[in-house]
């Protein structure tokens, strides 16, 4: 908690507009969201008589180019789904890049639920990985060693900075996949942020994975849930595992109903989001300083990674500098048109860099306050240690 000069904290003193970076899962419901959610019909979709459950999946489907589609309340669910289905035998293996979400942020569900070695391969940059490593990777040939059975990927990739995987290095590993009669799964949790970088559709960018989970509480602003998208046979399965998993839920209508609208309205508008985020990025470019930078020729999508180049700066303590309001700011005239300061909330840890993730929620004048916040305190931090 931060404090003004006498003690008092600061959220007590001053009207704050507070300007939320950290995530697009902190994304909310849309007004149009709201009213389908209330208007929706529902049934039991645990019998398979939800009819805008049932739509929503059918639609998924067919977007995707693939032949089912299955409502999960999570993309760890429908990540763990995945493996599940296709390694379905205990000791088995599947390799996973060393920056992907399924190996960092999933808790091992693999090896504690399902009993799946998650082997991993050095992720470079962009979210790719060597291929030639990748095949000496696989293993199986020998009576010692678990075989593998699966090759997951992501995109777009977070913790390489929403990079968009190239269509021509998928098409490649597919190839090998297929040659080595191995499955590949894509971690899509923002999939439509890759279409709308690529300018493809979706289906183009999932045509060459045998299955594929996206998010709809991220980017999409849904309240809750992801869909996992693949063969029909391979939905089978995941429907009897979600089942055991405690994924079964039976009213799901009015979740879907917030999907749909999401895909006929969010989707089509995902390119604003990009905007923004190269806006934010522009502004600290330009700054030209020796303490921050970004990756301007290389940002791809809604994530952008404010790169920290001295150790006298911990990533946290820079997130905590932003989300402060001091007295001078208010002073000088930091503050938004109904005379609030600024506060701006972004994701760190113990990173070498800071995260910021734009949503729909978000607004032209959010982006700019923002931008007039984060420029100050770089400049504050230029002004104490250069």
């Amino acid at each position: 908690m931060y404090s003004t000069t006498n003690g008092t904290p600061w959220e007590a003193v001053y009207s704050v507009r507070v300007v939320d970076f950290r995530s697009d899962t902190v994304s909310v419901p849309t007004a149009s969201m709201r009213k389908a959610m209330y208007e929706a019909e529902v049934g039991d979709d645990v019998y398979g008589e939800d009819p805008t459950v049932n739509e929503l999946e059918r639609r998924a489907a067919a977007l995707f180019g693939k032949k089912a589609a299955l409502f999960v309340p999570s993309g760890t669910m429908g990540n763990l789904l995945a493996v599940m289905v296709h390694c379905n035998r205990r000791g088995a293996e599947a390799i996973v890049g060393d920056m992907a979400h399924v190996f960092l942020y999933e808790q091992g569900g693999s090896a504690q639920l399902a009993g799946v070695l998650l082997n991993n391969i050095k992720n470079k940059s962009d979210g790719t990985f060597c291929l030639d490593e990748l095949q000496n990777k696989f293993r199986g040939f020998d009576v010692h060693e678990p075989n593998t059975e699966l090759v997951l990927i992501e995109n777009t990739h977070n913790m390489c900075g929403g990079k968009v995987l190239p269509l021509q290095w998928m098409e490649d590993l597919s190839k090998i996949c297929k040659e080595k009669s191995i499955k590949l799964h894509m971690d899509g949790a923002r999939v439509f942020n890759a279409a709308e970088h690529l300018k493809v559709p979706v289906s183009r960018v999932v045509r060459d994975v045998d299955s594929v989970c996206f998010c709809l509480s991220k980017s999409l602003a849904c309240p809750v849930g992801s869909m996992l998208v693949g063969s029909k046979e391979f939905i089978k399965q995941a429907h009897r595992l979600r089942k055991a998993l405690g994924g079964g839920m039976r009213q799901v209508g009015f979740l879907a109903a917030a999907a749909l609208v999401a895909l006929d309205e969010v989707v089509p508008k995902l390119a604003l989001d990009h905007d923004r985020t190269a806006r934010i990025a522009n502004a600290i470019h330009a700054m030209n300083s020796p303490l921050f930078t970004v990756d301007l020729k290389n940002l791809h999508s809604n994530i952008l990674m404010v790169q920290i180049l001295t150790p006298k700066i911990k990533s946290s303590d820079f997130a905590q500098r932003l989300k402060e309001v001091q007295a001078e700011e208010i002073k000088g005239g930091l503050i938004d048109g109904s005379g609030k300061g600024i506060s701006v909330k972004l994701s760190a840890r113990d990173w070498a860099f800071a995260r910021i993730v734009i949503y729909t929620n978000l607004t032209d004048e959010d982006v700019d306050l923002a931008i007039r916040k984060i420029k100050y305190v770089i400049e504050e931090y230029q002004t104490t240690l250069v």
